[in-house]
């Protein structure tokens, strides 16, 4: 039988026997289709719920020495729906009342400056506050608003008795516009987390995987059998890591079809409470295959990266231990996604520059430079890592497991057996 032809045969049996384990299934299929939606769905949902929990209380508002120019000012904030007042003798109750969590805010009048003085009704406001507790942040900055909007009162009493005009003590009228459209806001959105979850998605897909194709096979004593089979020894290993690419590569796609289809859904009131109503969510149809051949690759690095790293092991215990840090730096290139610029250096660093090709192609940003760039730096980076999968499968004392279940272990007796065999 032709090598590709067995290999392709013991993929086709190696995959039907990881759709029988449930684990499999779940951590790289329905993970990636039903969590991170319902998580977002369950933050955001939280989130608006929380919120609008935190709009709606009526804030407990002290008052402290309030002097007979501000007894208006004050009647008129005692009148607001979501303001309950009251006032207090001193500054040091009001301080102890917030703290024990009685009071959300308290306002203190203090003499004026002696530069103002003279203007009729001022005085020097401080606002007492709990930053620890939302209800005081909350009546803080309401507190905050009203007194914006009665400095803004006396402003204009103040010129308007001078005869001075209102674009005179304006100085400047400031007018704010959009320039984006709706789909770039969008794609803003969702060029910030979908690479995220593609990335975290192909880690997760490869991860479980990698190790029962690998130390899952050891620890069952399964390996020594699938050896001496009459099977070639690359066939098996090549149907292996074709598998757990599959799984990876299945992940990705998964996750980020799932994504596409319900992110508007997700967002959309998020956005709307926000101020962004007029944001639609969609990725360029150009984009997809420049995701799509970005997760193929990083799966394929990941996969082999995985699979050498969790054949040293003797158990699955073991093997997770020995994938974790190439999981945890897959997930560390995230933290840069927003604020990294993609141009040639960021483009030579694995992973780093899958998510940032993945970033500007939702965003419409097409550099086919550094797009070219990008997939033949992770092309080289899965060429190595296989080269020094083949390198390390050649040996016998891998194959049985008799390293003693670490890489340092293993290549200490890469140096021994040489030796040994030259003393002989």
């Amino acid at each position: 039988m032709p090598a590709w032809r067995e290999t392709l045969t013991w993929y086709a049996m190696e995959l039907r026997s990881a759709l029988r384990e449930r684990s499999l299934v779940v951590n790289s299929i329905l993970i990636p289709i039903f969590l991170y939606p319902v998580m977002i769905w369950v933050a955001v949902t939280g989130g608006l719920f929380i919120e609008g929990k935190t709009e709606g209380f009526t804030a407990r508002v002290a008052f402290v020495a309030v002097p007979a120019a501000q007894r208006a000012f004050v009647a008129e904030i005692g009148r607001g729906e979501k303001i309950r007042v009251e006032e207090l003798a001193d500054a040091a109750a009001a301080e102890a009342a917030i703290r024990a969590g009685t009071l959300d805010a308290a306002m203190v009048f203090e003499p004026a400056p002696p530069e103002t003085s003279t203007l009729p009704g001022n005085a020097a406001i401080r606002i007492l506050h709990d930053g620890s507790r939302d209800r005081s942040r909350e009546a803080r900055d309401r507190l905050e608003e009203r007194l914006a909007a009665r400095r803004g009162e006396m402003i204009e009493r103040e010129a308007a008795a001078r005869g001075v005009a209102p674009a005179a003590w304006t100085v400047a009228a400031l007018e704010t516009r959009d320039r984006a459209s709706q789909r770039e806001r969008g794609q803003l959105v969702l060029g910030l987390m979908l690479p995220t979850f593609l990335l975290l998605m192909c880690a997760v897909g490869c991860f479980y995987p990698a190790i029962d194709a690998t130390a899952g096979e050891r620890e069952r004593g399964t390996w020594e059998t699938l050896a001496s089979t009459g099977v070639r020894r690359e066939s098996v290993v090549v149907a292996k890591y074709l598998l757990v690419a599959t799984f990876g590569i299945a992940a990705g796609l998964l996750n980020l079809g799932a994504m596409t289809l319900s992110m508007g859904r997700i967002l959309t009131p998020l956005l709307k409470r926000g101020g962004e109503a007029a944001t639609q969510l969609s990725i360029p149809w150009l984009a997809l295959p420049v995701v799509a051949a970005g997760t193929v690759l990083l799966a394929l690095f990941l996969a082999a990266g995985m699979m050498l790293l969790a054949s040293f092991a003797r158990t699955f215990k073991e093997g997770q231990s020995l994938v974790m840090p190439l999981y945890l730096m897959t997930i560390v290139p995230v933290l840069f996604v927003l604020g990294t610029p993609f141009d040639a250096r960021t483009a030579l660093v694995p992973v780093l520059n899958v998510a940032l090709m993945f970033r500007e192609a939702i965003a419409a940003r097409f550099d086919w430079a550094l797009i070219a760039l990008t997939l033949l730096v992770e092309a080289a980076l899965v060429a190595v890592t296989l080269f020094l999968a083949a390198r390390v499968l050649r040996f016998e004392e891998f194959l049985i497991g008799s390293h003693g279940g670490s890489l340092v272990k293993f290549l200490q007796s890469r140096k021994r057996i040489p030796g040994a065999a030259r003393a002989r």
